[in-house]
């Protein structure tokens, strides 16, 4: 769970240096220094408790810091949707980089699609107002992170959705 932590908040510092908006991108780095400080401190918690033996509470410091790192990610993960409808800069040839930025691309691209969608199909009520009944979210960066297969390295790849799976499940 922090190694995966620490692949989002890679995912995170790639985007703050690419990110057009200095305010987002300021965001973005704070995020992604929140959730490496708090990933680093679940891997200490995580050794100690794996030496130490089971107990109440190590097991619940540990439980505590795996859902503030999660606190954490959903944080990083908004900024990041910010910075990529604010808009990025060109990758350099690191592979890395454009695999991040098609990545964002992609989930900028359904986010476009979407909001067409909701744009042709908007119902309205007699005032004009647009219904929120029944009306789908937006996509978030969210489902993409957790339908990503395994990784080799610490390079994130292209979403590729598998039905029931999340990278959640590999760690529980």
């Amino acid at each position: 769970m922090a190694s995966d932590g620490q692949v989002v908040v890679q995912f995170g510092h790639i985007l703050a240096k690419h990110c057009l908006d200095q305010r987002c991108s300021m965001e973005l780095l704070r995020a992604a220094e929140h959730a490496h400080s708090i990933g680093s401190q679940l891997g200490i918690v995580a050794r100690v408790k794996a030496v130490t033996g089971e107990s109440k509470a190590s097991s619940e410091l540990l439980l505590s810091n795996v859902q503030n790192l999660i606190r954490a990610v959903q944080h990083l993960l908004r900024a990041a949707e910010a910075a990529c409808v604010k808009g990025l800069g060109q990758p350099s040839a690191d592979p890395e980089e454009e695999e991040v930025a098609a990545f964002c691309q992609q989930w900028r691209e359904n986010l476009s699609r979407h909001r067409a969608k909701e744009a042709l199909n908007s119902d309205r009520d007699e005032l004009g107002l647009r219904k929120t009944r029944g009306k789908k979210a937006e996509p978030t960066l969210m489902p993409l992170v957790q339908e990503q297969p395994p990784r080799i390295g610490n390079i994130p790849k292209h979403p590729n959705p598998r039905k029931g799976h999340s990278a959640m499940d590999r760690h529980l």
